[in-house]
């Protein structure tokens, strides 16, 4: 499924952000959808997925509370409210999507977008 992520730019410390990932085709419902995050040098690390329904969700552990991952199904989009960006929050950030249930926890995924870059200035 083509994932499309955008939203991401140069915010200062304490800022907000909130990215969007819109996916092509009927069957976005079907798909777990899940944010990832890779900053340079570092390797590829979980934030946040969300179920199909959006009952279940699952965050990474550095979240803390200050990330919300959503979906609206009838927009084909999944977002993440980014609050209280710290610089250590600077990344690539990808969505991505998967069929199995189950990747909501394991943060297995099998589609992938390409990244939209967040930056986090002191």
């Amino acid at each position: 499924v083509p994932l499309q992520a955008s939203g991401g730019g140069l915010v200062q410390a304490g800022g907000s952000l909130r990215l969007s990932c819109a996916a092509s085709g009927r069957t976005f419902s079907n798909y777990v959808m899940g944010w990832f995050r890779q900053a340079p040098g570092k390797e590829r690390e979980f934030v946040a997925a969300i179920s199909w329904s959006g009952g279940s969700i699952n965050y990474g552990e550095f979240v803390k509370g200050r990330f919300t991952i959503s979906r609206d199904n009838a927009k084909n989009t999944v977002y993440l409210q980014m609050n209280s960006l710290k610089p250590e929050n600077t990344a690539a950030y990808y969505c991505a999507a998967d069929k199995r249930e189950g990747a909501v926890i394991t943060g297995t995924f099998d589609y992938w977008g390409q990244g939209t870059q967040v930056t986090v200035s002191s």
